[in-house]
This record gives C-alpha cells, sequence and structure tokens, in this order.
C-alpha cells in the first residue's frame, strides 16, 4: 500500500478546476458570493422514489441535490445503488440497442483477452512502470476529489465542495460494484493460472477497480467544470489509468473496458440526480440525443459484414450472372448489409422493367428485399440504430467411417466449415449470431458451442512420413473430446466515407469461385485481424478511365496453432512456438466493364521468433526475397500472390459466366509464370430450358514444377515449417499442398431460400508426395424455409479414400446432418 497521504495529495486537476475551470454562470468564486449575498430560497424538493426520470431510469438533473454527508450521504448510495440494479427493467429499445452493443464489444474482448496480453511486453520494468503509473493517475484523481471538498469547505465554495462530495460518492459506489463482481467471477489475473483468463477459479481481476475509481471521478469532474483543460487531464489520466492496467498485466483488456464503463455510469448516474444545477457545470443528457440533421450520408454508416456461409451469396451471385447486377465484386467478400442493399437498389428498376419471363430473378429481388429492408431504408435518409438477433441454430451430424481431417497432407472429409472439429460419431455445433449498429460503428457477433468426439492420432509410420515431408518431428495428432465455446465471426467496425475499418475475429473469400479461393477461405478457423475494406467501388482518377472502378482491402493478423518454426538453423518445435507467425494481405480488384472482373491479391506470413514485428520486417516482406545458405534468417516472409476474374461471355449473359483463380509462391504475379496453382470454373445461373436449375464446375490443380519437390505449395520450407494454416487447417483451397481434382454442382431452387444440390468431388495426390492418395465424395444437400421464422438444412455425403500411408485399403464414410435455424426477427431500431 502507498502511503495515505498520497490519497488526498491536491492533484493537477484542483489547479485547473480552480483557476481556469469556467461554469455556465461564471467563476466558481463569483457564484459563491453571490449565493451569500443573496435571500436563501427554499425548493420542495419531490420524493426520490416517485420523481421524474429519463428512458433509461435516471433521475433527472436537480432532482435531488441534497448534498451533505452522513444520513443525505448514505441515502444517496443507497438510491444509487437501488437504480444501478433495478435500471435494467426500465430500459427502452434504444437502451437496449446500447447495452447490447456494449454487451457484444465485451464479449469480443473477452474472446481476444489472452491474444492481447501476449502482445504486452512482459520485461519486468516495463511492467512495474505501467503499474506505478496507473497507481500515480488514480491517486491523483481521489486527491483531486477528497482536495475538492476540503477546499471547497475552507472557501465556502458550494460547487467545488459538491465536486469532492459527488466524485467521491460515484467512486465508492463503482468500487462497491466492482468487488461483488470479482467475488462473483473469481478471475484470475493474467499473470496467474498461466494467463488463460478462465473465470471462477480463484481470483480478482474482472473487473479493474482502478479503471472504474479513475473513471466515475473523472467523468464528475469534466461536468462540474466543463472547462476543455479539465477535460483533458480528467478523461486523459482515466484513459491512462484503463491503458496501463492492461500494459501492467494486472488486467485483461475487457478487465479494464468494464470497470471504466461501470465508472462512466456511476458517475452519469450521480451527477445527473444529486448535482444542484444552480451551481453551474454542464448538462449530461440522454445516452444517445435526439438532433435534427441534415441528411444522412450511407457513406458513413456502419455496417457488418454477411456471414460468408449465407443464403444471400448465392442469391446475389445468381441475380448478377442473369445480368442484373453490375458492381458485386465477387473476389473480394463478406459484403456488408449496406453493399447488398446497394446491390438490390442498382437492380431493382431493372427487375422491375426487365424480360425476367419466368420470373426467377424477381422472386430473388423479393427475398432479398426482405432481409435488407433495413438497410434500404438506411439508403434512403433513415436513422442508423438498431440491435437484431439475426438467428439461432443448432446443427447435429454424424459420421460413421473413419474421416479425413488433415488437409494440410491429406484431405478433408468436412471442408470450408470455419474450422470447426470433427470426428467419427456424433458432432454438434448450437450458436448464435447478431449485431448492432449505431452511426459510423457496427457490431457483429457469431458464437457457438461445438461439440466433437475424440479422433486417434495416426499411427508412428505415418508421423514419421509427414515429419519427413515437413523436415520436422514426428509428433502425434490424435485429439481428446471437443466441448468448447467458440466465437466464429466477431468484430467491431467503424465505416466513414465507404472506407471500413474493423477489428475482430473474421472470415474472408478472396476469390470468385465456389470450391475455395486459392489465396484465403474459411477453410480454417477464423483469424483474428485488423481489415482495412473499402466496402464500396470507388474511382482512380485516369487509372480507372481504364480499368473502371475499384475495390481494395488491407489485412493484418496473427495466426494461431503453428507447431514448427524454422529459428535460423535451429527448429522450434513442437508447439513452443511464441509468438505465432503473422499474417497480412492486400487485394485489389477492378470492373473495366459490367461483363468483367479482375483482381490481385498479396499475402505474406510473417513474424515470429527470431523475425521481430517491426517497420523494417514489414516492409521487406513487400520486396524482399533471400536464397542461399543465409535465407533461413534473413528471408523476410512467405509470400503468395494470385491473379483472377471472371467474364460474363457477351450475347450469352444470362447463361454463362467463365472465371479463373490462379496462384504463385513467392513471385510477384501468376501471370506469365511457369508454376501457377489454377482453379478455372464455369457457371449456368439457368440451365437452357431449366430456368429453375444452375450448373457449377470447377477444376483446380495445385503446382507442379521439377524445381521443387511435390508439396512446396502452402509450405514454408525456410521458416514456418507449419505451413500455410490457422490452428492446423489451410487457410487457402482444399486441394491442399500437391493435389488435382475439382467439384461439380447441381442446384435446382424452388425459391431462393428454398433450394436442392447434388455435388461431386474428386481429389488425387501427387504420389511423391507422402506416397500420394484419393478421394472421391457424393453429396445431397437441402435447404427448406419452413416460415419467415424457420429453416431445415439437410446434408449427406458418401466419400471413398485412399491414402496408403493412412491405410494399406480403402476407407469409406457417411456424413449426415441436420440443422433447424430459427431468425427470431427481434429488431431495435430507432
Amino acid at each position: 500500500m502507498r502511503p495515505l497521504s498520497k490519497l488526498f495529495a491536491v492533484g493537477p486537476l484542483l489547479i485547473a478546476m480552480a483557476a481556469m475551470g469556467q461554469t455556465s454562470d461564471g467563476t466558481a468564486e463569483t457564484q459563491s458570493a453571490e449565493k451569500q449575498s443573496t435571500p436563501v430560497k427554499v425548493r420542495v424538493l419531490p420524493d426520490a422514489p416517485s420523481a421524474s426520470r429519463d428512458t433509461q431510469g435516471f433521475l433527472a438533473p436537480g432532482v435531488d441535490p441534497d448534498n451533505h454527508l452522513l444520513v443525505p450521504f448514505l441515502k444517496h448510495i443507497v438510491s444509487d445503488q437501488a437504480q444501478f440494479w433495478t435500471s435494467p427493467t426500465k430500459m427502452d429499445k434504444q437502451g437496449a440497442v446500447i447495452f447490447a452493443g456494449f454487451a457484444g464489444f465485451t464479449g469480443l474482448l473477452m474472446g481476444t483477452d489472452k491474444w492481447i496480453t501476449q502482445q504486452v511486453p512482459d520485461r519486468p520494468n516495463q511492467l512495474q512502470r505501467s503499474q506505478h503509473v496507473s497507481d500515480y493517475a488514480v491517486y491523483s484523481l481521489i486527491g483531486t476529489g477528497g482536495g475538492a471538498y476540503l477546499l471547497g469547505k475552507i472557501r465556502n465554495d458550494d460547487h467545488m465542495s459538491e465536486t469532492g462530495l459527488l466524485s467521491g460518492e460515484a467512486a465508492l459506489n463503482s468500487t462497491a460494484v466492482t468487488y461483488l463482481f470479482k467475488a462473483v467471477t473469481q478471475r484470475p489475473r493474467p499473470l496467474q493460472d498461466n494467463g488463460t483468463g478462465t473465470f471462477f477459479q480463484g481470483g480478482y481481476s474482472f473487473p479493474s477497480e482502478h479503471s472504474a475509481i479513475a473513471w466515475s471521478i473523472a467523468s464528475v469532474v469534466a461536468h462540474e467544470y466543463p472547462g476543455p483543460l479539465t477535460k483533458f487531464l480528467a478523461y486523459g489520466l482515466a484513459s491512462t489509468v484503463t491503458l496501463t492496467r492492461v500494459t501492467g498485466k494486472q488486467h485483461f483488456a475487457s478487465d479494464a473496458f468494464v470497470g471504466s464503463a461501470l465508472g462512466w455510469y456511476f458517475g452519469r448516474q450521480i451527477f445527473r440526480a444529486h448535482h444542484d444545477t444552480e451551481l453551474g457545470g454542464t448538462s449530461w443528457g440522454e445516452l444517445v440525443e435526439a438532433r435534427e440533421k441534415g441528411p444522412r450520408n450511407p457513406a458513413n454508416m456502419g455496417s457488418p459484414y454477411v456471414p460468408l456461409d449465407s443464403w444471400v451469396y448465392p442469391a446475389i451471385e445468381r441475380l448478377a450472372a442473369l445480368g442484373y447486377v453490375h458492381t458485386a465484386y465477387l473476389g473480394l467478400r463478406p459484403w456488408t448489409r449496406m453493399e447488398c442493399a446497394r446491390f438490390l437498389e442498382e437492380a431493382g428498376e431493372q427487375v422491375r422493367d426487365g424480360d425476367d419471363q419466368h420470373g426467377e430473378a424477381e422472386k430473388i429481388y423479393l427475398s432479398l428485399s426482405g432481409e435488407f429492408r433495413e438497410e434500404s431504408a438506411r439508403l434512403d435518409g433513415a436513422a442508423n440504430l438498431g440491435l437484431s438477433l439475426d438467428s439461432v441454430y443448432t446443427r447435429f451430424s454424424g459420421i460413421s467411417g473413419s474421416p479425413l481431417r488433415d488437409g494440410y497432407h491429406f484431405g478433408q472429409t468436412i471442408v470450408n466449415d470455419y474450422g470447426r472439429p470433427y470426428g467419427e460419431g456424433f458432432n454438434n455445433v448450437t450458436g448464435l449470431s447478431t449485431h448492432s449498429v449505431a452511426g459510423p460503428f457496427s457490431f457483429y457477433l457469431r458464437g457457438e458451442y461445438q461439440h466433437a468426439p475424440a479422433s486417434p492420432s495416426v499411427s508412428l509410420q505415418a508421423q514419421r512420413a509427414i515429419a519427413n515431408a515437413d523436415l520436422t518431428a514426428p509428433v502425434p495428432n490424435g485429439v481428446a473430446q471437443l466441448d468448447r465455446f467458440r466465437l466464429i465471426d466477431a468484430s467491431v467496425a467503424l465505416t466513414f466515407r465507404n472506407v471500413q475499418l474493423s477489428f475482430g475475429k473474421q472470415s474472408l473469400w478472396l476469390g470468385p469461385g465456389e470450391s475455395g479461393p486459392l489465396l484465403f477461405s474459411n477453410n480454417a478457423d477464423p483469424v483474428m485481424m485488423l481489415k482495412i475494406d473499402s466496402v464500396s467501388p470507388y474511382r482512380i482518377p485516369l487509372l480507372s478511365s481504364v480499368l473502371g472502378p475499384v475495390r481494395t482491402q488491407f489485412f493484418i493478423g496473427q495466426l494461431a496453432g503453428h507447431q514448427f518454426e524454422l529459428n535460423g538453423n535451429t527448429l522450434l518445435g513442437p508447439g513452443n512456438i511464441d509468438p505465432q507467425p503473422f499474417l497480412h494481405g492486400t487485394k485489389v480488384s477492378f470492373k473495366p466493364t459490367p461483363n468483367l472482373e479482375f483482381g490481385m491479391g498479396f499475402t505474406a506470413q510473417f513474424a515470429g521468433p527470431g523475425l521481430p514485428f517491426n517497420w523494417h520486417n514489414f516492409l521487406r516482406t513487400f520486396y524482399s526475397h533471400t536464397s542461399g545458405p543465409t535465407a533461413n534468417n534473413n528471408n523476410p516472409a512467405k509470400r503468395l500472390s494470385a491473379f483472377d476474374f471472371s467474364y460474363r461471355v457477351p450475347g450469352l449473359r444470362r447463361w454463362l459466366t467463365l472465371y479463373n483463380d490462379s496462384l504463385v509462391v513467392d513471385e510477384f504475379s501468376p501471370i506469365g509464370s511457369s508454376r501457377p496453382t489454377i482453379n478455372p470454373g464455369i457457371y449456368l445461373p439457368q440451365v437452357p430450358r431449366l430456368q429453375k436449375l444452375e450448373f457449377r464446375a470447377e477444376f483446380v490443380r495445385s503446382a507442379q514444377t521439377r524445381e521443387f519437390a511435390p508439396g512446396f505449395v502452402y509450405f514454408g520450407v525456410r521458416r514456418y515449417r507449419s505451413g500455410y494454416t490457422n490452428e492446423g487447417n489451410l487457410l487457402a483451397s482444399w486441394i491442399g499442398r500437391a493435389g488435382t481434382g475439382g467439384q461439380v454442382w447441381l442446384t435446382y431452387s424452388v425459391s431462393p431460400r428454398t433450394r436442392f444440390q447434388a455435388g461431386y468431388r474428386h481429389q488425387v495426390v501427387n504420389k511423391d508426395f507422402i506416397e500420394g492418395g484419393h478421394l472421391s465424395d457424393f453429396s445431397a444437400q437441402g435447404d427448406i424455409l419452413m416460415s419467415s421464422h424457420v429453416s431445415f438444412s439437410g446434408f449427406l455425403q458418401y466419400e471413398r479414400w485412399r491414402f496408403p500411408v493412412l491405410s494399406t485399403t480403402g476407407q469409406s464414410d457417411v456424413t449426415a446432418s441436420f440443422q433447424i435455424t430459427f431468425f427470431p426477427q427481434w429488431v431495435g431500431r430507432k
């Protein structure tokens, strides 16, 4: 503990308050003198429980300003606590939207707490310095409050003494609630329990009392004395406390955030209820003020992304292939909900005035219009404030026989499924998705419980064969039974002029095909990333006059689950890779004509042990490549470059779309390369004479060359021996490192959301890569919309495979799954 005298040291805020803090009616001294020379006015106070309250249950300003120690102070403490615990029962829709956004962001932070903490340097002097800064900042704020009360009494300044009393009241209330939450949640601190942050393990980390105290005092002081210097000092000190509690590894990020929110909440509650409006200060209105503004700009409206497995993508892609949407960039997904609404606005007039004789385009348009009616209204100027519980779902799957679980070396029975675990026997995922928007901000959360049975490891012989191919060491790959909660896609975003900055676990689909892009897909667990995305097309002067409108995207994130890495000449692993490698990527796509889209993409896997993450090494990933004896030490990154295009054939634009995806390793572009991995495809949105039937076929082949042994694609020979993976699954195409194959689909649409599909997938792995092998899948799938609130999905797949290293004889398995999805349509909006 620090000396008690520090708690009452009058900090820089008190000096600013006394010397520069202006109220709405003049200085504090002038007001005090006026009050002494003016006859006392008796004000009749209404009974607090029946007093006027705002929509969130707060007492109206000035209702209960009886600010004195002892009995009035204790009564205020009791009423403050009663208001806090009963406020959820008084919440309106607007308050519910705000609370849901707060709860969602808190959940996102909790899911990333461990990752954020791992990014904080753990040098002892740095940790100690952060702890000292947070302590002294809190002491300064406490000293400000205590000093304000004492100085106000000495100077007979009611305004200053009220500031000290209310800041102390706010601090006591927030402290009481934080310690109650600590006792209930029992979360160990980041430096305890291996830094897992698991709740109910015995600990006092959640939430941060330092942050709660700092923000409760700062919010009161900043509103009692609303001068710019006072606000800067108060909120600056409070923000410093929040940040340094994380950088000092005394709390996780969510602990500090929730503590700060609690402090701010009590500061607001107490100032509004007990501040005497005759003393000055500023008003503190509703959480969201109703203001008359000019026309709202949709380019500045936050909007979450549509999940990649949504029915929306095949519907819009079919609408585009039929010629009704010209600005949908197929090689850059996901799309935001506002962008999908813009597609509909583009298609609407053509659908109404077109020659859609069989009504397929109109059916798609009407279904999509129902899905995006809120966003369409916002394009027309409606307020961008809302909350939606999008879906609640459960999927039961049974696998009979031995499935394939290693696409990096052999193959996968289930592909493009967010890296969800599966095994022989009963599997289940049960989850929900929700989103909210508020002006330029948006939030999306999709989380689920996952169950998968235990799966045995491959044989020792197979382990040795894998280690030989990867230049690593044998390691068992069996897994115990999994029962866990997992965030799938969860992100917060800010949008300005159609550029969206988002952070969180996110999925990408960087290619035009259906089987899986060669550069980045949702085959693996989503990556924790920061992304900058031009969510709508824009024009570049001069360049766009030739190449047309452009869309661009950049992301950077950290991978997980890597077991091996080469640091110089030392092989690290298995399982001790710290820090895990990072991945950044860029994609640029153009549309020279409504029928043609082409794009260029690039990703670089970089950093890790012995290769620090700094600006020098980051910039080198774009241009430097080292070979020879010193390559392992100097090579900055494992790079992949892609080029793709899609083309609706003129004259057959309603019938035929051709496309191709291509990729090279450590080259600038697949164009002109002698060793590209390719994935060409063909898509018919309507089979002639069968308007409800779609046909799609794709062929995919990993690069084969005499220069490198089979399996060099997606493999980091010079450093990243666990390859282009996240949590053990390929980040890109299921074709793997040395495969050739393809997929074919026939889809019959009863309606845009009731569809039946038959599919076939085949993969052959080069016999010189871990002795090769092959697999064949036959599948049938049905999606049925029973009502606007319920849909059913069924999937059945029969697979035969043979990989000699895994089994000397051919194997087969059958996968059957059933999913029910509820669409509650619980929407809060303004």
